[in-house]
């Protein structure tokens, strides 16, 4: 048994989390949290957004409350056909959200293995890597699309950006903190640095890597947004644009909350997955 194997077991232990039953019940307490955490997020976010419209002194006719929201998405003569248009839109948004999402994910797991198995190439990438977060993604934006074409690469491209960095850094600290007893447990057998990357390094990472999937969902989809505005004249980001354009304010505010709806119901589920992970990973954590 590996130096990792027995940390866990020990955690388990101590926690009291023995069998399996003890570990389901601890998993099932940890997504019931979770959708508890999303339906008080929700119920917070309106009510902050009623309050703001009602006794904020804001021009009634630009700014929408809930009530005017739901009205124009369920109750209104042409409802219908508005949630046909913003969820319509609102897939290919998530669509091309989830695109750069999965390739920036990648990519920061691929290059943290890197600087893990090669510490030369991680001092020349990284500095590189830390210039190109400097810039502002919007002044990036008219390279890409010069570079990529104005369709679905180039929100890949603007979206895997976002995901990159914050995924790079997580995980890349994951695979460092691996307990030194499992490195050198697998050194005495003999393993290569990339067995002990696969067997040690990434399983110990996949707490971290959770974490910072978390955190990339919402910079996703501003990403996949940001093009839209700025480069594909598609998608949700370019139906607001439109809206703004013949002052259908109504169209605009539904669309930012069924965005935002969107947003904390796809955070809460990469947390609901992550449970299983942390449950066989990360015990201690799980408790908390």
């Amino acid at each position: 048994m590996s130096a990792i194997s027995i940390d866990l077991a020990g955690s388990l232990a101590a926690t009291g989390l023995s069998d399996d039953a003890a570990r389901e019940r601890v998993a099932l307490r940890r997504i019931l949290r979770i959708l508890g955490s999303l339906a008080l997020g929700l119920m917070a976010t309106t009510t902050v957004w009623w309050v703001f419209v009602t006794f904020g002194g804001t021009e009634r006719l630009v700014t929408k409350s809930p009530t005017d929201v739901w009205h124009y998405l369920f109750d209104d003569a042409k409802a219908s056909a508005h949630r046909s248009v913003i969820f319509g839109e609102l897939g290919t948004t998530l669509r091309d959200a989830l695109f750069g999402y999965i390739a920036g994910t990648i990519a920061a797991i691929v290059v943290s293995s890197l600087f893990v198995l090669r510490r030369g190439f991680e001092s020349t990438v990284m500095p590189i890597a830390m210039l190109l977060r400097s810039v502002p993604l919007v002044a990036m934006v008219p390279v890409i699309t010069l570079i990529f074409g104005r369709d679905i690469l180039a929100v890949t491209v603007i979206s895997g950006i976002i995901t990159f960095f914050p995924t790079l850094v997580n995980v890349t600290f994951g695979l460092r903190a691996v307990p030194s007893q499992g490195i050198d447990l697998m050194r005495a057998y003999g393993s290569t640095p990339g067995r002990t990357l696969r067997m040690i390094r990434l399983p110990y990472a996949m707490p971290s890597l959770f974490a910072s999937m978390r955190i990339a969902v919402p910079g996703a989809v501003i990403g996949a947004l940001l093009a839209e505005w700025l480069a594909t004249g598609k998608g949700l980001g370019y139906q607001m644009l439109k809206a703004q354009s013949t002052f259908d304010y109504t169209s605009i505010w539904a669309s930012v909350a069924v965005l935002t709806f969107t947003t904390l119901v796809l955070y809460a589920l990469v947390g609901i997955l992550e449970t299983p992970v942390q449950a066989r990973f990360d015990p201690d954590r799980l408790r908390e």
